[in-house]
């Protein structure tokens, strides 16, 4: 049973700022953690249970994915 995405709680960084830039939302989906591309809703989402979410979040906190060098 796919769990009900249309009607979820989408969160954004408040890094993101109101420029619409490159964001990511996320929202609780019963038992998951549900990543969506913020300028594409209707697309695909990524489905994570909560220990990788808060694997993959410390590895985004740690610069571990920062391409550009800045952290």
């Amino acid at each position: 049973m796919e769990p009900p995405l249309s009607c979820g709680n989408w969160r954004k960084s408040s890094w993101s700022g109101s420029s619409g830039g490159q964001c990511v939302e996320v929202a609780l989906a019963g038992e998951v953690v549900a990543v969506r591309d913020s300028k594409n809703p209707g697309g695909p989402v990524l489905m994570l249970s909560p220990s990788t979410w808060d694997g993959f979040r410390a590895e985004i906190v740690a610069g571990r994915f920062d391409i550009h060098g800045t952290r």
